[in-house]
């Protein structure tokens, strides 16, 4: 029998604890295994880095609910981006990402792998002719990002993932920005997503984590074994909390969707704003294929002071629920300036954001109270 998502987020991987009937089963925090007896091991756990209860749990149920077969959970986003790239690349390798992703993915590409010998193209994902001339032959990966960060580009899974294996290529999305409840890039044509687990899925800004899920049995195999080998493993306490984050991620997605629509919809036509980024809106050059291959339109959005630097900081820097700091996806509603916050490893490079985008993280507030004190800011 197959369950709704917010069932299966519920239970999956969470069955109650056998010896005193617990319904949260508990933390495993321990760093090894007694065994019976040399290689004898019990439930096939040995020693932490390999494996924890408390961690196949989380991977259980990230893999399930992006229809994978296989989960891996890490201590960082990047920590399980570097992992699936160390698994899959090898010198001499091409990657092609979009022009607007997270800072910290071209910058782990660009500065890491780069000098390790890798070669790294950037184009414009929603141009499909673009990928077309960029996916050369014997592409290794196309990281696709949608929706993007921060400009919020949405780009077609299924199309780009038809480019990257015409071209050979491994097509990996990263899907932190919709989560698994809005977004399954697999169902898409994708070969492996990747999670900041730090964002939606934990949920409330306590918790630093990542997920690489596939149902590509090779990928798979080499994945678990830098995993193990690598060592850069979610810890058990970080694993527990973000399975208790992922048990609401239906309701609170809800939430930040809604209350994001509302506010992208207030500030059109403001003043002071010259452009909304949300694909929720009819007039975003997205929003089609967002409706078509998302659920609902998501907690992100950011927005183009028309006074451009000057009033882009000076908007951060006046809101009062809004909490001026990095990160997304929490309960709390951020607003962040990416040029000089979450993007400032891309300036110099054509992924520079303009410098007067703000992005935010839209919360579970009540929205009367999100409307209002972005509105105050701009009227500062």
């Amino acid at each position: 029998m197959s369950h709704d998502f917010s069932t299966r987020a519920i239970h999956v991987g969470q069955t109650p604890d056998a010896a005193t009937g617990a319904v949260i089963p508990p933390i495993y925090q321990t760093s090894t295994f007694v065994q019976d007896g040399i290689g004898g091991f019990r439930g096939g756990y040995e020693y932490a880095r390999g494996g924890n209860p408390t961690r196949t749990s989380l991977e259980t149920l990230v893999a399930d609910l992006e229809g994978a077969t296989h989960g891996f959970s890490f201590a960082s986003g990047l920590a399980g981006e570097d992992t699936l790239l160390r698994a899959i690349l090898e010198p001499g390798a091409r990657v092609v990402m979009g022009n607007d992703v997270y800072g910290g993915t071209h910058r782990l590409v660009n500065r890491v792998f780069v000098p390790w010998g890798i070669e790294l193209a950037t184009t414009e994902l929603t141009d499909l002719d673009a990928v077309r001339a960029a996916v050369t032959p014997g592409t290794a990966v196309l990281w696709v990002e949608t929706p993007s960060n921060p400009l919020m580009k949405i780009s077609d899974i299924a199309a780009l993932a038809e480019i990257g294996h015409a071209a050979g290529a491994i097509v990996v999305v990263d899907n932190t920005f919709a989560s698994p409840y809005l977004q399954n890039p697999l169902a898409l044509g994708a070969d492996v997503v990747v999670h900041s687990t730090t964002k939606y899925l934990g949920g409330h800004s306590d918790v630093l984590g990542g997920a690489v899920v596939t149902s590509n049995e090779e990928i798979a195999e080499k994945v678990g074994f830098h995993q193990f080998a690598v060592g850069a493993v979610a810890g058990p306490m970080d694993a527990w909390l973000t399975v208790r984050g992922i048990k609401t991620l239906a309701v609170r997605v809800e939430r930040h969707s809604s209350n994001a629509q509302a506010i992208a919809e207030r500030l059109v036509g403001h003043p002071s704003i010259e452009r909304v980024y949300y694909p929720g809106l009819a007039g975003h050059p997205g929003h089609e294929i967002a409706a078509r291959q998302m659920r609902g339109f998501g907690g992100m959005l950011s927005l183009a002071l028309r006074g451009g630097a000057p009033a882009a900081r000076k908007l951060v820097e006046s809101t009062d629920v809004f909490l001026l700091a990095e990160s997304l996806g929490g309960v709390e509603s951020l607003i962040g300036y990416p040029s000089e916050m979450t993007h400032a490893s891309v300036l110099g490079t054509e992924l520079e954001v303009p410098d007067n985008i703000v992005r935010l993280s839209v919360g579970i507030e009540g929205v009367d109270d999100l409307v209002g004190d972005l509105l105050q800011a701009l009227d500062r």
